[in-house]
């Protein structure tokens, strides 16, 4: 099966998309950034300086190149401003950003535009630079059929904007919280077990198992049963369980293809899903192995925010 390129996801993590989760972090993230900058107060700069009927407008321009991502919160953000602006966008998250070339324009009260303009290119700068960096990874991983994912590893708040800037880069979502996956780790089985030991992986696999799809009270147990192990003695034992992912944890290139043989020669159809050491300059040989999916926290917690400016192009008094 190692011709096995187009293996596809019987179940997967939700993708995060522009949707009403998404709109409601992103207002909480701008109620909390107002309360930063104003504190019940005002903007005394703008107010001193700029009259109340001052109009203008200006467009939101990168200053070097990456992949586009938070254009669909910036409506959000000034909605929450309670500005009186009026946007207009001329590229969508997802689409390639050539350097100097407007993005959006904002146009209305000066007032608002100058009160406003810092948050709005905090949260798009920093959106774009995810999805620019996710971008170079995907790149990275070439031509073969292994996905890229990323991880909980996100900025307290951001999680949501995080993981949505990273589909608008190419990669997928891995689970977004404790929430929608099992997802058993060393810690779970050591704190498991009992005098004698951890609790073995394959136990604990099988009692997630049992519990997927559950309901406990009025909630429903999620799906998904992933389980992460750290030598191919514990993926030999747990294989045979048949968990949704196997998570190979810091494996050597030559551990990740011998799981792989392992996994195809039994006809599994567990996935195997590489993570630890997982750097741009590894991705294409970690890839090159088989393995199904790839996850790197580097997506997140090592992208830097792009470099974006808002240009003025007209001002006057009404």
């Amino acid at each position: 099966m190692n011709d096995e390129t187009s293996r596809k996801p019987a179940k997967d993590y939700q993708t995060v998309t522009a949707d009403s989760l998404l709109e409601a972090d992103v207002r909480s993230l701008v109620r909390l950034s107002i309360a930063e900058d104003l504190r019940d107060s005002l903007d005394w700069t703008t107010v001193c300086l700029i009259e109340p009927e001052q109009s203008g407008g200006c467009q939101i321009v990168p200053r070097e190149e990456g992949v586009c991502a938070g254009l669909a919160t910036v409506a959000w953000i000034v909605d929450e401003f309670d500005a009186d602006l009026n946007l207009e966008l001329a590229l969508a998250d997802g689409q390639l950003l050539t350097p100097g070339k407007p993005i959006a324009t904002l146009r209305g009260s000066v007032r608002d535009l100058l009160t406003s303009e810092r948050t709005i290119l905090n949260i798009v700068g920093r959106l774009c630079g995810i999805a620019s960096l996710t971008a170079s990874y995907v790149t990275a991983i070439g031509e073969s059929h292994a996905r890229l994912y990323d991880t909980r590893k996100t900025t307290p708040g951001w999680r949501l904007l995080e993981k949505y800037a990273v589909q608008c880069g190419g990669a997928h979502n891995h689970r977004s919280g404790l929430h929608d996956g099992f997802l058993i780790k060393d810690n779970h089985l050591a704190l498991a077990g009992d005098a004698n030991g951890p609790i073995a992986a394959s136990t604990a696999a099988k009692k997630a198992l049992r519990w997927r799809g559950s309901q406990i009270e009025h909630l429903t147990a999620p799906e998904i049963v992933e389980i992460e192990v750290d030598s191919l003695e514990q993926f030999s034992e747990v294989l045979p369980i048949n968990p949704d992912i196997i998570l190979l944890d810091n494996f050597t290139i030559d551990q990740l293809r011998e799981a792989v043989a392992i996994r195809n020669d039994m006809n599994s159809p567990v996935e195997l899903e590489a993570s630890g050491n997982v750097r741009i300059d590894t991705l294409s040989a970690i890839a090159e192995t088989g393995v199904d999916r790839i996850s790197s926290g580097a997506l997140t917690h090592q992208a830097t925010s792009l470099d974006l400016g808002l240009d003025w192009i007209d001002s006057h008094a009404s």
